[in-house]
């Protein structure tokens, strides 16, 4: 809390990595039980072409993977299929490997100290879970993911779930309260610790994320689908 204090008192920020490991692990815990309910049953499918290719064969790159929650999931669920996670916070990707090695899909999966601009290779699907807005450049980042996609690659972009208004959010969104509390705390200065700084929030809504792809250059946004946690977004270029 004196961290939290501090940057509101001043003009800086305290990183990801500045927080006590605990929420690392209860980001992992909190995300994670819709992860493995949610993401190879629902929201691949969800996306156009996305599961065949996943089934075929194709490259995965899971950017702020954190503790490779989702990169298990996938690996499990698409066993021929190879996943890249990339985290720029170390101690993340050493408890990523490990979780891929206990769960048995480390023959399938690798992880990477990497920022979202700064990782290597071309993707059919790039994703992004619960840490886009948490990222000082959004619009650069997504640009970048643009690049490394193959052609007719997909973004999976998933969010918290948000209402486009404070507003409405506050009156129509159960989750909302505490999700801007995390977000106060712990993303957006986050996001302000880092170049640009554009501090979207845990509560960015749908409509401010499209603004952020059509910024970077993509053709297509739709909402695939959603759960009362998360909104479940597909960009492609």
């Amino acid at each position: 809390m004196p961290k939290i204090a501090d940057a509101y008192r001043g003009d800086g920020a305290p990183s990801w990595g500045d927080h006590h490991p605990c929420l690392f692990s209860g980001t992992e815990w909190f995300f994670r039980t819709g992860y493995r309910a949610m993401l190879a049953t629902a929201w691949i499918p969800a996306l156009q072409g996305v599961q065949a290719k996943l089934d075929a064969g194709a490259k995965v790159a899971d950017v702020g993977c954190g503790h490779g929650a989702s990169v298990v999931v996938m690996a499990d669920a698409f066993p021929r299929s190879q996943f890249v996670g990339f985290d720029f916070h170390e101690p993340s990707i050493i408890t990523a490997q490990n979780r891929a090695a206990d769960a048995g899909v480390a023959d399938r999966t690798s992880f990477e100290v990497a920022d979202a601009k700064g990782y290597e290779g071309t993707y059919e699907l790039i994703c992004f879970f619960d840490c886009l807005h948490d990222m000082g450049d959004p619009v650069g980042i997504a640009r970048y993911a643009r690049e490394h996609l193959a052609p007719d690659g997909t973004v999976l972009l998933v969010e918290p779930f948000a209402l486009d208004s404070r507003p409405t959010n506050l009156a129509n969104n159960p989750m909302a309260a505490l999700l801007y509390t995390a977000s106060s705390s712990i993303c957006t200065p986050n996001s302000l610790s880092q170049d640009v700084g554009l501090g979207l929030g845990a509560q960015a809504g749908e409509a401010r994320l499209r603004q952020v792809f059509e910024e970077a250059g993509y053709t297509s946004f739709r909402r695939a689908t959603e759960t009362p946690l998360n909104l479940i977004l597909e960009a492609k270029a």
